[in-house]
């Protein structure tokens, strides 16, 4: 075991301690590996630490390490940034990171105690609902081309960008973490799996200003490879909590390559701006997705996040200049209560095709103070925020979709309510059990409309 105050960690929250916590790890590899301890009852200071191979960062109860306020502090610089409005840009500003490995193999995080990501010291300004953020501002964790990874009870808190970052990694158990940040903070996504293959992720509690858990595949390791050396795939995530201003479980939108085989279940999701979400706006395709066993709800929130309180949203909108194909996703025993319908939208047809909606009930209500009757296809170069009525279950350009034993209750039934059921140009379409009247049958809605 190497405790880092034996190497000159003072731990009291305002000295710096990034030498003598790098110093420890770099000791406990060159020895072949073990235990590195950040000691309870301590809160020690840092800029970038980096993890080497064979090494376990350990967190005891009580203890934290602490992202620094000062960019100095941060050693390790990336050539893209993630601006406040979600889109990256490369080369344009660097970005630094906390807790770093690269290329290392048998790496682990453990312990009940805290990693700080310091968020709040890169608040440029307060806009009511969101922050505006300095774009310098750390990654918590961003671990890339690494091999068996664990972080195991550790929690996360204030994440001032992506908080759990991992790119190109395989072999990966994320369990019993907790990630707890700002809601006002922008981009600060709670777990990213970018170009990541056999990851298991479970019994997570999560609160994230951003997308909670989003799976990628990234321009920055995509543009020089092929599709079966960068993709991301055989994933689970099972049994875990989550609120979001964004999206709860979503993948997309950066795809530039293949994104397949993943599972979520047994999930509970609250107070978030977009549910489940299969949200493909470039080349990459994404095929054999399972939803299942979910509770849901979903309200609007200020246009600055995304997502207009869809439930199940499954959605193929170019962001640039193509996009790729959506199929095979399955929806099972999903419950929702929702300020907005479920929504399978593909901008053109081909684009989505072989959906199953399988016990899914939708109940519709409004509680948030914002307006309905938008839709939200960002990002893309057309109108963000088109006029959209109501629908409960609302399909559009998406071939051999398939409802069974789906359900609609209006809870309120709001002015832009319209169907239960709105399909366009949907092939193959079959719809068996489904139970429901539209919004305002008085004024001569049908509960089901197939165009």
């Amino acid at each position: 075991m190497y405790n880092v105050i034996e190497y000159g960690a003072v731990g009291d929250g305002t000295t710096n301690d990034t030498a003598a916590v790098q110093a420890a790890i770099d000791a406990c590899a060159r020895a072949g590996g073990g235990r590195v301890v950040l000691p309870g009852g301590r809160t020690f200071r840092t800029g970038t630490v980096t993890l080497r191979s064979h090494v376990e960062l350990h967190i005891e109860h009580g203890a934290t390490l602490a992202g620094s306020p000062d960019f100095a502090d941060y050693t390790v610089h990336f050539g893209g940034v993630v601006l406040n409005d979600g889109n990256t840009q490369w080369g344009k500003t660097p970005t630094t990171v906390l807790l770093n490995a690269e290329g290392a193999e048998n790496i682990a995080v453990t312990g009940a105690g805290t990693i700080d990501g310091a968020g709040r010291h890169f608040v440029l300004s307060d806009n009511g609902y969101i922050y505006t953020m300095d774009e310098r501002r750390p990654f918590t964790v961003y671990f890339r081309d690494c091999r068996n990874v664990t972080f195991r009870d550790v929690s996360i808190v204030d994440g001032a960008v992506w908080t759990l970052r991992l790119s190109l990694c395989d072999d990966v158990l994320i369990h019993g973490i907790r990630i707890h940040n700002d809601l006002k903070t922008p981009n600060s996504d709670a777990i990213d799996l970018d170009c990541c293959r056999r990851v298991r992720i479970s019994d997570c509690d999560i609160v994230a200003g951003d997308d909670a858990i989003c799976l990628k595949t990234c321009l920055e390791h995509t543009r020089e490879a092929t599709d079966e050396e960068r993709v991301c795939e055989d994933v689970t995530v099972t049994g875990c909590t989550i609120t979001t201003t964004s999206s709860a479980l979503i993948l997309g939108v950066e795809a530039q390559t293949p994104i397949r085989n993943v599972v979520f279940s047994s999930c509970v999701i609250r107070n978030s701006a977009r549910g489940i979400a299969v949200r493909l706006a470039e080349g990459g395709d994404i095929e054999n997705v399972l939803f299942s066993d979910i509770v849901i709800e979903t309200r609007f929130f200020h246009e600055g996040w995304w997502g207009r309180g869809e439930p199940i949203a499954i959605m193929a909108v170019p962001w640039r200049d193509r996009c790729g194909t959506i199929r095979n996703v399955r929806v099972r025993n999903v419950l929702c209560r929702s300020e907005n319908g479920v929504l399978v939208h593909a901008q053109q047809p081909g684009a989505i095709e072989d959906i199953v909606l399988e016990g899914v009930r939708v109940e519709i209500d409004r509680w948030s103070r914002w307006e309905g009757g938008h839709g939200d296809f960002r990002p893309r170069r057309a109108e963000d925020f088109p006029k959209m009525p109501t629908d409960a279950f609302r399909l559009e350009n998406a071939s051999r979709v398939q409802l069974r034993d789906c359900e609609v209750v209006w809870a309120k039934r709001p002015e832009d309510g319209r169907h239960a059921l709105y399909a366009e140009n949907c092939p193959g379409l079959t719809n068996r059990d489904f139970r429901g009247e539209a919004a305002h049958p008085e004024r001569g809605q049908e509960p089901v409309v197939i165009a």
